[in-house]
């Protein structure tokens, strides 16, 4: 490729590199928007209807067993929904392994609290567009996405809490 062709190939590469990256960011359900229903059934076997939790502080998590960050990040949620269970507050697990015992392996490992849902066929992560492990949405009493959050990084525990806390208060 010629010295004067770089550039522009550069910045079209740029160009796609963005559109594909903006399609991907918009996937997820935009902060304000009712989040969409879903209902899958628990590891306690029963089923959980996202709709039915209206009127609790929900954050919903999805996660895999093959992913670090998700390994540090759901004992920290699971302090958080002992801490505010009581309050008003639902976490759910939304685990999309294609292989369900490595996803029961680990819930044994750390022994979780709050509820997981199994989405081997990933008809709930697409449905939230999830294109990223974990990832976290935070939905108010009456349903919408206050808070969307890609992966995980230390402290962001702290942020949930925060959430949690200011979408209880409302």
């Amino acid at each position: 490729m010629s010295a004067r062709l770089r550039p522009v190939a550069v910045l079209l590469a740029l160009t796609v590199l963005t559109a594909v990256g903006m399609e991907a960011a918009a996937a997820l359900p935009v902060v304000g928007a009712k989040a969409p229903d879903f209902a899958s059934k628990s590891d306690s076997g029963r089923n959980v209807r996202l709709s039915e939790l209206r009127g609790q502080v929900v954050l919903v998590n999805f996660w895999a067993s093959w992913c670090s960050p998700c390994r540090q990040e759901l004992p920290l949620l699971n302090r958080i929904y002992a801490q505010y269970r009581a309050a008003g507050f639902m976490l759910l697990a939304v685990n999309v392994d294609d292989n369900r015992k490595d996803a029961e392996a680990m819930l044994k490992r750390l022994e979780l609290r709050f509820p997981t849902l199994f989405d081997g066929n990933k008809n709930v992560a697409k449905l939230y567009g999830v294109d990223t492990m974990p990832a976290t949405l935070v939905i108010d009493r009456d349903g919408r996405v206050r808070y969307v959050h890609r992966g995980y990084y230390d402290g962001y525990e702290r942020k949930y809490e925060q959430q949690v806390r200011e979408l209880l208060k409302e």
